[in-house]
C-alpha cells in the first residue's frame, strides 16, 4: 500500500508540473506531423504526404514495380522515411523479382517484427518510431540467410555512401529481430547471430521486473513500458484506470552472444509468481497479469517449453503467451526506479522453480 501511494503521489506531482511535456512526448504524431523522440523533440524534418500516410501510418501497401527503390542500386543506407533512423545497408539488398525492395537483413536493433493483423504474416516496423515498413518472409531460398524483408519504397529514404556498412559488417550484424534464437533458446550458429535482440516480459509492477533483468549479464538495457492494449499512446493513469487493456511490460534488449532468450525467459518465471491471475502480490489489476510477449515462433516455442516444465512440476501456470505488439515506453519517472531510489523490489524475488540448479 505504501508503494502504491508513492506511485500515485509521484504521478500526480509529475503530471501537475510536466503533464503537457509528457503528453507531447508520448502521443502518436498526427497526420502530417513530425514524429518525436521520448523527450518530445522532433526526430526529423520530414512530413508525410497522403500516400506515405496511407502506407506508414495506415499500414497500407504500394503497388509493385512502382516504388522509388525497388530497382535502386547504390552504396549507402536505407533509412526510415518517417523518423530518419537507419534501417537497411545497401549490401543487404537483392532483387527478388517481386517489385518491392528486398533485404536479407536489417541493421542491428533497427527493425521490429509484429504479428500481422491477418494472423498469418509477420509485419516489420521501424523500431524507433513504429512506422510500417512491410513484411518479412523466411525460407524462400533467395539468399543464404533465407530471409526477405519486403519493404514499401514509400517507407524509405536513402543516404548515399556515408554510414553504409560494407559487406562484412553487414553480414556480422544479422536481422535485428529477437527471433534469431534456436528452438532450444541458444544462439543460432555463425553469422546469423545478431548484435542485439529484444524480449518482452510482463510480470506485475514493471519496476521490479526491470530491476532483476538489469542484473543479468548480457542484458544491454531493460526498459519499462506498456504492451498488449487496444489504444495508442497509453499513459500510466489510463492504464491504471483499466481503460486501455495494456500490461506493464519490460522490454529487454540483450546480446545473444552473451545470454540466450531461454535464460532470460527462465529468469522471468523465477522473479515473479506465474500462478497469480491479474495480480502480482499486493498489486491487483489486469495491468499486472503475467504475459510473455513473443517476437517470433522461436521465442514462442522456448516460452511454451518452460511453461510445460513448470506444469509438470505442479505449478498452475497462469502466464499467457501472446505475440508482441507495439511497445510504448513508460514515462521517464518509471525508468530505473529502484536504481534511482537505491531500493529493492518488495513484491519480486528470485525463486528456483525449475529444480535443476
Amino acid at each position: 500500500m505504501e508503494r502504491r501511494a508513492t506511485r500515485t503521489v509521484l504521478a500526480a506531482v509529475l503530471l501537475g508540473v510536466g503533464g503537457l511535456v509528457m503528453a507531447v512526448a508520448q502521443r502518436q504524431p498526427a497526420a502530417g506531423e513530425r514524429p518525436r523522440d521520448r523527450e518530445g523533440k522532433a526526430m526529423s524534418g520530414r512530413t508525410l504526404g497522403p500516400e506515405e500516410e496511407r502506407v506508414i501510418r495506415g499500414k497500407g501497401t504500394e503497388r509493385p514495380f512502382t516504388g522509388k527503390y525497388w530497382n535502386h542500386h547504390a552504396n549507402g543506407t536505407y533509412t526510415c522515411r518517417r523518423c530518419g533512423a537507419p534501417l537497411f545497408p545497401s549490401s543487404a539488398k537483392f532483387d527478388s523479382g517481386t517489385g518491392w525492395p528486398s533485404f536479407d537483413q536489417a541493421l542491428p536493433g533497427a527493425v521490429r517484427e509484429v504479428r500481422d493483423a491477418d494472423g498469418m504474416r509477420t509485419e516489420i516496423v521501424c523500431a524507433h518510431c513504429g512506422g510500417h515498413l512491410g513484411h518479412v518472409f523466411r525460407g524462400e531460398g533467395f539468399t543464404s540467410l533465407q530471409t526477405r524483408h519486403c519493404v514499401n519504397s514509400v517507407s524509405l529514404d536513402f543516404v548515399a555512401g556515408e554510414g553504409a556498412p560494407d559487406g562484412a559488417a553487414a553480414k556480422a550484424g544479422a536481422t535485428a529481430s529477437a527471433g534469431t534464437c534456436a528452438a532450444d533458446g541458444g544462439p543460432v550458429p555463425g553469422d546469423a547471430v545478431p548484435a542485439r535482440a529484444e524480449a518482452f516480459f510482463a510480470g506485475g509492477c514493471f519496476w521490479g521486473v526491470e530491476y532483476f533483468f538489469d542484473q543479468v549479464p548480457g542484458v544491454i538495457r531493460a526498459e519499462s513500458g506498456y504492451m498488449g492494449g487496444r489504444v495508442d499512446d497509453p499513459t500510466y493513469e489510463r492504464v491504471c484506470a483499466h481503460g486501455t487493456g495494456h500490461v506493464e511490460t519490460v522490454r529487454v534488449e540483450y546480446d545473444p552472444a552473451k545470454v540466450t532468450y531461454e535464460a532470460l525467459a527462465r529468469r522471468f518465471f523465477e522473479i515473479h509468481d506465474p500462478t497469480q491471475v491479474d495480480r502480482q502480490g499486493p498489486d491487483v489489476g489486469e495491468q499486472y497479469r503475467s504475459v510473455v510477449f513473443y517476437a517470433d515462433e522461436a521465442q514462442q516455442r522456448v516460452a511454451q517449453g518452460l511453461v510445460d516444465r513448470l506444469v509438470r512440476r505442479g505449478y498452475a501456470v497462469a502466464t499467457r503467451l501472446q505475440p508482441a505488439t507495439i511497445f510504448w515506453p513508460a514515462e521517464a519517472y518509471h525508468q530505473d526506479y529502484y536504481a534511482r531510489k537505491h531500493g529493492l523490489p518488495y513484491c519480486h524475488t528470485r525463486t528456483n522453480r525449475f529444480g535443476d540448479e
